[in-house]
């Protein structure tokens, strides 16, 4: 789901849009929020911190002993969330779409604690997980380039919504591949990667 919605740039106008849209069970938002559905006792990364603030609270999960936050894929094509790290809690949340790029924020035996883009989530068990590394388009038609340089030729168009695989990042530009079609842009059109984080 997502991918679908990927143009080469020669074909965006002549393709209707299709929106990729998160699935997932939000009536109980509200009630999310109002019951304290999120454990305030472990630091979370915001948005709104910079580089060198998270990297400062970064520690190390007890269970893996890699770097708290991080990000992860769902590998599964559905998956529960509870409110709680076992099954003896209440489902709170199910997440519907594979490949979704998520936030882990906190560890306990075989479960994880994670939230998406829009800052929702809870716990789910490992074996729902991946490391294989997506991120979420976050401007529409976005435009991706042939190399990472803004005078480089656009290659394609991906809608809002797009999860697309991420591959090489440089301190400004990352590249991502979805549909078939790949390409360059800058971090800040991406959800799900660090904004001083370098990858090969």
């Amino acid at each position: 789901m997502g991918i679908e919605a990927v143009q080469t740039f020669t074909e965006q106008n002549e393709r209707p849009r299709s929106r990729s849209v998160r699935v997932a069970l939000r009536g109980a938002l509200c009630a999310l929020v109002m019951g304290g559905f999120f454990d305030s006792t472990a630091p979370v990364a915001t948005a709104q911190e910079s580089a060198p603030e998270r990297a400062a609270a970064q520690t190390l999960g007890p269970v893996t002993n890699l770097p708290l936050p991080r990000y992860v894929s769902m590998k599964a094509a559905e998956g529960n969330v509870r409110r709680g790290p076992s099954l003896n809690h209440r489902i709170d949340w199910v997440f519907k779409r594979r490949g979704m790029p998520l936030e882990v924020t906190a560890e306990y035996g075989h479960w994880r604690r994670v939230r998406d883009r829009d800052g929702q989530g809870g716990w789910v068990h490992y074996a729902l997980l991946s490391g294989v590394r997506t991120v979420l388009v976050e401007q529409d038609l976005l435009q991706v380039r042939a190399r990472p340089q803004e005078d480089a030729p656009a290659v394609a168009a991906f809608e809002l919504g797009v999860v697309a695989q991420l591959g090489a990042c440089t301190r400004d530009w990352c590249e991502i591949t979805a549909g078939g079609h790949s390409g360059w842009t800058h971090k800040d059109n991406l959800w799900g990667v660090d904004p001083d984080e370098l990858r090969e």
